[in-house]
């Protein structure tokens, strides 16, 4: 018999926490964090929403929306983080500044954070923004996976072909130790193995091994 996932029940159960403007005003730095980051219009919320069977991060059709560090609770030791979209040519100089500063505060300096999604548009992969989180995240030694998503907008080979292109490149220029899937949201595929990285990452694995027996 094949076991659920650990971290099913508690994404479905999980609820809005709070939103943070500053790091100061995030919850307290304990337990197991994972954020998810992407360029706006990215599909960061949709996946989010999807993962979590629930409308818990906004979606909007005008990108970069989400200006604050959202929080999310599964349980009393484990959150999921929905950071701001970045890269959106309107939003102005000064917000940009804000998010970039906070952000880079959250991610340097957070404890809890044990691993970083970042979703790329499959159709627009590796913008500038991902190259810098691409960047930080093998120099911080943080963690990161990558859900390539709206794969439903292209053919399965050629959604196929641009994850092996892109893994390539990630390879070439930052190693093997960064993971990368397709996702789709609309058609739900790439959930399983997207819940297995968060077990991983929350330390929940054991928890199925341990219900097996």
């Amino acid at each position: 018999m094949q076991l659920k996932n650990p971290i099913l029940g508690l994404c479905q159960q999980s609820t809005f926490m709070l939103s943070a403007a500053k790091v100061d005003q995030c919850p307290d730095d304990e337990g197991f964090e994972v954020a998810f980051a992407g360029r706006s219009n990215a599909g960061k919320s949709s996946a989010l929403n999807t993962l979590t069977h629930a409308s818990l991060a906004r979606t909007s059709k005008t990108p970069g929306r989400t200006q604050l560090l959202n929080f999310f609770k599964l349980d009393d030791e484990r959150r999921l983080v929905d950071l701001p979209g970045y890269g959106y040519a309107k939003v102005p100089i000064p917000l940009k500044m804000h998010w970039q500063r906070h952000l880079e505060a959250y991610l340097g300096g957070r404890e809890s954070l044990k691993g970083l999604i970042l979703m790329m548009d499959i159709r627009h992969p590796m913008t500038d923004f991902d190259l810098l989180m691409l960047d930080w995240a093998v120099a911080s030694g943080m963690p990161m996976h990558i859900l390539l998503t709206k794969a439903d907008k292209l053919t399965y080979g050629a959604a196929k072909n641009t994850l092996l292109k892109v893994q390539s490149e990630i390879r070439k220029g930052w190693g093997d130790t960064i993971t990368i899937q397709l996702f789709s949201a609309p058609k739900r595929m790439g959930l399983e193995e997207a819940y297995t990285v968060l077990a991983d990452w929350m330390e929940l694995a054991d928890k199925g091994a341990e219900a097996a027996e």
